[in-house]
C-alpha cells in the first residue's frame, strides 16, 4: 500500500486523469439522459454546447497541475460559453472549485486574484441566467447564491492557505540550507585557526628545546676530554630537554589524533606561569644567566593569558641565546596587578635587529615577534618590542586578565 501511495503521489497527474474520466463518463450519463427524453430540453446545438463545456472542464481537471493558469482560462471560457448556451447543471461543474483551490494555492498572484473574483461573480452570473424570472422564492435564488459562494471562497481560502505554508517550508529549507552553510564556514576557520595555534605551539616547542639542545651539544663537544663531568651534565640536559619537547610534541599532537575521531589519552597539560620557574631553571643550565622574579600575589588566571605569558618568556630567552652574544644576562619579570598581568623580558646584549623578527621571525617563517602579537592580540593584551637603551633589546607585554577565558 505504502509503495502504491508513493507511486501516485510522484504520478499526480494520473490521479487527476482518473478523475476526468470519471467526470466525463457522468457528464454522457448525463447527455444520454437528456437526449432520452420524449421532449427534450436542449436542442442540439445545446447539446454540442454540453459536450464541448464537459470536454473542456475534463482537460481542465486533468492538466490543472501542469498549466494551472492556462486552465484557469479555459473554465473561464467554458462558463462563458455555457452561460451562452444556456446550459445548467453541467456534471463536470465540479472542475470550478478544482482550478479555483489550484491556482490559490499556486505562485501566480495574478490567477489566484481573478480565481478569488470568479468565485464572487460566477454564482451571481449562473442565478441571473439559469433561475428563471418568477419559479422560486427570492429567498431561495438567495441562498443559492450564497451558497455557491461559500464554496468558491473555502476552495479559495484552502488553496491560499496550502501556497503558505508550502512557502513557510520553503522558507523553513532555505534558512536550514544556509544555516548549514555557515557552520560549515565557521568549522573551516576553526580548523584553520586551530591550525595556526598548533602551528604557533610547535614552533615555540622547537626553536626553545632544540636551541637548549644545540647550545648543550656544542659546549659538551668542546669540553669532551677536558672536563668529562661536564660533558655528562649536558648529556643530561640534552636528554631530559628532548623528553620534554617529546611530551609537548605529543600534547599537540594528540589534539589533532582527537579530533580526528582517534583514541585520545592523558597529555602534559599546556605551560602556564607556574612552570616559567622550570624554563628558566632550564635556560640557567645552557649557560645564560636570567634574573626572574615575581611581583605581586600569584593567584589564578585565564588559561590563554597562562599560555601565552609563558610562550613569550620562552620565545625572549630562546632569542637571547640566539643572538645576545656570549656574555648576555636576561631580565624576567612577573607583575600581578589589579586587572592585567605584566611582563617584562629583557636582555643586555648585542641583540638582534628587530627587522629581522619584523620580517619573518628568526626562521624566516613569520614566528618571531609576529607570533608573539598575535598571541597577546588573542588575549586582548598589549606587546611593546624594540632595543633596549645600552644595548640589548626589550619586550614588554600586558595581558588583561578580565574579559578572558
Amino acid at each position: 500500500m505504502h509503495r502504491l501511495y508513493e507511486f501516485f503521489r510522484r504520478h499526480p497527474m494520473l490521479v487527476d486523469g482518473f478523475w476526468a474520466v470519471c467526470l466525463l463518463m457522468m457528464s454522457a450519463l448525463w447527455l444520454v439522459g437528456e437526449a432520452s427524453y420524449s421532449r427534450p430540453r436542449m436542442a442540439g446545438w445545446q447539446v454540442a454546447a454540453g459536450v464541448t463545456v464537459s470536454v473542456a472542464l475534463c482537460c481542465v481537471v486533468w492538466l490543472r497541475r501542469r498549466w494551472p493558469e492556462r486552465m484557469l482560462i479555459v473554465a473561464a471560457v467554458a462558463g462563458l460559453l455555457q452561460l451562452a448556451a444556456d446550459v445548467f447543471a453541467v456534471v463536470p461543474d465540479f472542475a470550478m472549485l478544482v482550478i479555483v483551490f489550484t491556482v490559490a494555492s499556486g505562485r501566480a498572484r495574478w490567477a489566484s486574484l481573478s480565481a478569488l473574483t470568479g468565485a464572487f461573480v460566477g454564482p451571481t452570473l449562473a442565478a441571473l441566467r439559469f433561475v428563471p424570472e418568477g419559479d422560486g422564492s427570492t429567498l431561495g435564488n438567495v441562498f443559492f447564491v450564497v451558497f455557491l459562494t461559500v464554496c468558491f471562497l473555502l476552495a479559495w481560502v484552502l488553496g491560499d492557505s496550502l501556497r503558505t505554508r508550502r512557502a513557510y517550508y520553503v522558507q523553513l529549507e532555505e534558512r536550514a540550507a544556509r544555516l548549514e552553510k555557515e557552520r560549515e564556514a565557521q568549522a573551516k576557520v576553526a580548523v584553520a585557526a586551530e591550525r595556526a595555534r598548533i602551528a604557533r605551539e610547535l614552533h615555540d616547542v622547537v626553536a626553545h628545546n632544540v636551541s637548549v639542545m644545540v647550545v648543550q651539544a656544542d659546549g659538551g663537544a668542546y669540553v669532551l676530554d677536558t672536563a668529562p663531568e661536564q660533558t655528562r651534565q649536558a648529556l643530561q640536559t640534552i636528554s631530559g630537554t628532548g623528553r620534554q619537547a617529546l611530551a609537548e610534541m605529543r600534547r599537540l599532537l594528540g589534539v589533532l589524533r582527537t579530533g580526528e575521531g582517534g583514541e585520545g589519552g592523558e597529555y602534559v597539560p599546556q605551560p602556564g606561569v607556574e612552570q616559567l620557574t622550570d624554563l628558566v631553571e632550564q635556560v640557567r643550565g645552557t649557560g645564560l644567566p636570567v634574573d626572574f622574579r615575581v611581583d605581586g600575589t600569584p593567584r589564578p588566571l585565564p588559561s590563554g593569558v597562562e599560555l601565552t605569558a609563558y610562550r613569550i618568556v620562552q620565545e625572549a630567552l630562546t632569542n637571547t641565546r640566539k643572538h645576545g652574544g656570549p656574555d648576555a644576562e636576561a631580565v624576567v619579570r612577573l607583575s600581578y596587578g589589579a586587572d592585567e598581568l605584566g611582563l617584562l623580558a629583557e636582555d643586555d646584549g648585542r641583540g638582534a635587529q628587530a627587522e629581522l623578527y619584523e620580517d619573518g621571525g628568526t626562521d624566516g617563517l613569520g614566528h618571531g615577534l609576529i607570533g608573539m602579537r598575535e598571541r597577546v592580540g588573542m588575549v586582548g593584551g598589549d606587546l611593546e618590542t624594540g632595543p633596549r637603551p645600552g644595548g640589548g633589546f626589550r619586550i614588554r607585554a600586558r595581558l588583561p586578565l578580565t574579559g578572558v577565558d
